[in-house]
This record gives C-alpha cells, structure tokens and sequence, in this order.
C-alpha cells in the first residue's frame, strides 16, 4: 500500500513538491482526480483549468484525507495538502508511484504521427502477438484510439491517450496479467499536457506530420504541435522515424535524444527501405531490405497510404527481434475496425469506403489511394463534418480537399460539442463550394448517408461513396455529452441495404429525378 509520505518523497525527488503539511503516514486507498470516485482515505488532484473548488468540497465529504494542489484552499481545510509548482507533472508523478510503474515492465512502444496511428498499433500488436503465441506467452497490450487490451479484457477507449492515473492504472494490469509488451498511442496533447511524463519507451515511433489541431483549446500553432510531438524522442531507447516524411531532417534532429535511431520509408538511405510497391484488386504487397533480410509483405487491408503504417510496424518489430514470418502473418490477417471497411451493393453500382480520415494529411491519402486502387468507379460522393470548437484548421483544409476530388459533398456532423452544427457546416459548405463542386448539408448522419446513396444511384454509374471522419465510433459529442450512435459502417450497410430493395422502376424514377 502506498502512503502520502511515499507520493510526497516521489515528487519532492522530481523537484515539484513546495510543501508538505505534516502528519502521520497513511495509507491512500485511491488517487483520483474525480471527486465521484473519491473514497475514505483517497487522494485527490486538484486539476487542470477546468477544475473547480466544489469539486474539492465533494471530495472532502465522500472521505478523502489528502489533495494534490498548486494552491491551498479553504473547501481542503481539514485534508492533508501536497503542495506543488506543476498540477500536470505533479499527477504524473503520483499516479506512476501510486501504481508502482518501472521502465520496462512492460516494453512499450509509442506512436505519434498526424495520421496512422492507430492503424501502426494495430499492425504492431498483431505482429508482437505471433511471436508471443509461437513462445506460448500471453498476447500483448495495446491502448488506442478505438480499443484498448489489459491482458484481461477488451475496453472501448474513450481517448487517444488517456489521463495519467488512468494510464498508469492500465499499465499495472499489464504487469499484473503478465503481458512482456504493451502498444500505445502518444497524442500531441498528452506530450504537451505532460500525461505521459513517467513513462519510458522502449521504441518510439514517427510517422508523419502536417499541420493539424490548431485552435485556442489545442495548440495554437504548428510549432506548437509539432515540437509537443518531438519531445517524445526525450523518452525513447530507440526511435524509429520515417524519412518519407515531411520534415524528415528536423524530426531525425530531435531523434537524436533518443538512444538509438533506426529508420523506415522508400528513401535509399532508410535502414528498412520499401520497394517494389504493387497495388491492386487483391490487395497491396512490396518488398523491404534492412541488414538482416529482404522479404515480400502482403497487406490485407486496402490503401496504398497502410505501407507506411506497415513499414513503422515491421522497423519496431524489427528492433524488438520479432522473427520475419510473425511480421508477415500479422500484416497479411490484420483488418481495423473502422479503417478502410469497404462495402457494396450487390449490382456492383455502389462502392461504400468507411475510414476514420479526419485531417488533411488523411484526406490526401485516402483520395490518393481511391484514385489509384478504386479506378473504375467514375463518381465520388464524400460525406464528412468537422468537430466543434477544435481542430478550427480542418474546415478550410477538408472542404477545398473534398471539394476538389469529389463530385459530390454532404457535409454532416462530427462531434459538433456545444457549438451550431449549422454554422460548422456553413463554414465547410464556403469551401467546398470555391472548388465549383455540388454540395449539401444534413445534420443527421444517418440521413446524410442515406441521401448519399440516393445521389449515387441517380448517377447511373459506378460510384464511391466515403464516408468519413467517425470510423468505428459509436457515439457522437453534443452540447449534451456523449450520446451513443450507430457506427458509420452500420449507416453505411443500411444506406446500402436500402438501395438493394429499390424496384428496378424505382431506380429509374431515381434516376429520372437527377
């Protein structure tokens, strides 16, 4: 059991620690930074610009003993003060003595990137997995943007990256289920909010940058984002780093924090270099050389941009020593929810592309691998939103994007929070339409897609729908909170699934009505 004496001396060792109101050791029986989880003998952070002196009140009556805090309050009279000069390494601190995590244990991998982490962890995980089964240990851990794995038990995720006590708390599982690796994704903000402050990667992953969460909430400029994302490196035994990149020479730059430096990409200098690219109807395949080998990969999901995901997978594989066959066999089974689910209609009319695309990075790719792989269909239809009060960037970026490479857009919502649905779509619909292409708004996602599929069929020809932005997401964020929704692959399936029980009549009148 850990005592407030032990958490003071973690942070007094870190320097953070101002002061310590004296008083017997005891025992916390919880550390916590929401008051409705608090229990007697808890610890409570006092955190953040959201946090508020009632909360602390609450936490008083629901039986804590302590607080961790930049400043004494009168709600905390009574309780045991930890006073610190940094509430956000502070909680990092705690929570990593509180949940006793030691470097190492397990070996974690981070990945940061604009796009593709989710998808890299996934690969990695899959790959880490063979090896494990082929040494008959438990499969590994993974934290991601979708869903993460303890060893235990499948959880939905309910952030990228979530809050240190939450994350130190998951790590402890690990250990605890026994698992020798665990994957995770490093978000910009949990660098620049300093939730992952205590941890140490065994490997740390870059796989791209290109401007993106601008805003008053987020960061408020590129070099923001982009130097929260760098200052992983600080962290990592080795960093492997993408020489396709843009920036590629700044991020091998900062890398250089990192004990080791292997890289990946097509470039002839790369340590694991990619070639032999071939794409197409039954899937994408290419050949990577490094030191130890030169082998053919297959991938089983669709997209020409996964390679990239592929490569930053096989070069942490490849630092851990995972055997090549285990490399193989995960990229070639591997599928992620929510990525590049395709779906069509049984006349082979309709083409359904579901994918998380969510920035201009994305965005570039996914029309780049649609144009490539997906050449017979003549027409595109993209449906997407963009979220409230974030992100402010992405309405300018996706609307000329998506009116450019579309000819058709409905723009709909993507977790609008307490701002109008309306005035973001507005705000998208200017930009869609300075390109001269077609637009339309439906609030309702659902609706949305299904006026998609309606447009498509008037069409009369083959036609690629995407829907994206919400992946396997099944809720959306509204002034309200979180409200629970169908996923943009069961939308689609039943936009679908509508079309197919059109009459042929019904379908000519549709199309009569273009």
């Amino acid at each position: 059991m850990i005592t407030t004496e032990q958490i003071a001396g973690a942070l007094a060792d870190r320097g953070l620690l101002l002061e310590a109101q004296r008083g017997a050791a005891a025992a916390v029986t919880r550390l916590t930074c929401d008051s409705r989880q608090v229990c007697p003998g808890a610890m409570f952070i006092c955190k953040g610009a959201a946090f508020r002196p009632e909360y602390l009140a609450e936490a008083a009556r629901r039986g804590a003993a302590s607080y961790i805090s930049e400043r004494a309050l009168p709600e905390g009279r009574g309780l045991k003060l930890l006073l610190v000069s940094d509430i956000r390494k502070a909680m990092a601190a705690a929570a990593a003595c509180y949940f006793g995590y030691a470097p190492g244990c397990p070996k974690l991998t981070g990945i940061t990137g604009t796009k593709g982490k989710t998808t890299t962890a996934w690969y990695l995980k899959a790959m880490l997995d063979a090896w494990m089964h082929e040494e008959h240990r438990p499969e590994t851990g993974l934290l991601s943007t979708i869903r993460n794995y303890d060893g235990n038990e499948w959880s939905d995720a309910v952030m990228t990256t979530p809050e240190p006590v939450e994350l130190h708390e998951f790590l402890a599982r690990t250990v605890k289920n026994r698992l020798l690796y665990t994957t995770m994704e490093v978000s910009s903000q949990a660098l620049k909010y300093k939730r992952v402050r205590e941890l140490r990667f065994q490997v740390g992953i870059f796989l791209n940058i290109s401007e993106d969460h601008i805003s008053p909430q987020e960061h408020e400029d590129f070099e923001d984002y982009f130097s929260a994302k760098l200052s992983m490196f600080r962290q990592c035994d080795t960093a492997c780093v993408n020489l396709d990149s843009d920036h590629a020479q700044r991020i091998l730059k900062a890398a250089r924090k990192a004990g080791h430096v292997v890289t990946f990409g097509r470039h002839p200098h790369a340590d694991l270099r990619c070639s032999n690219i071939r794409t197409g109807e039954n899937g994408t395949s290419f050949t990577v050389s490094c030191a130890t080998f030169t082998e053919s990969f297959t991938l089983a999901m669709k997209g020409r941009f996964n390679i990239e995901n592929a490569m930053a997978a096989i070069a942490a594989a490849y630092v851990y020593g995972v055997p090549v066959q285990c490399m193989k066999q995960a990229l070639a089974q591997t599928r992620v929810p929510g990525r590049m689910e395709t779906f069509a209609s049984r006349d082979g009319k309709i083409c359904g592309i579901v994918d998380f695309a969510h920035n201009r990075l994305s965005f570039e790719k996914l029309f780049d691998a649609v144009f490539q792989e997906y050449s017979s269909y003549k027409k595109i239809i993209t449906v997407f939103g963009c979220p409230g009060g974030k992100a402010l960037n992405r309405r300018r970026e996706l609307g000329l994007l998506a009116g450019l490479f579309s000819d058709y857009v409905m723009i709909t919502s993507d977790d609008p929070g307490k701002e109008c649905p309306e005035k973001i779509a507005e705000e998208i619909r200017r930009y869609v339409e300075m390109t001269g292409c077609g637009c339309g708004f439906s609030q309702e996602r659902k609706d949305a897609v299904a006026l998609a599929v309606r447009k498509a069929a008037q069409y009369g020809e083959k036609t690629m729908i995407l829907l994206l932005g919400k992946g396997c997401e099944r809720y959306q964020k509204t002034g309200e909170g979180l409200q629970e929704y169908p996923t943009d692959a069961a939308l689609m399936q039943e936009a679908i699934r509508t079309y197919e029980g059109f009459t042929f009549q019904e379908k000519c009148l549709i199309m009569e009505a273009s």
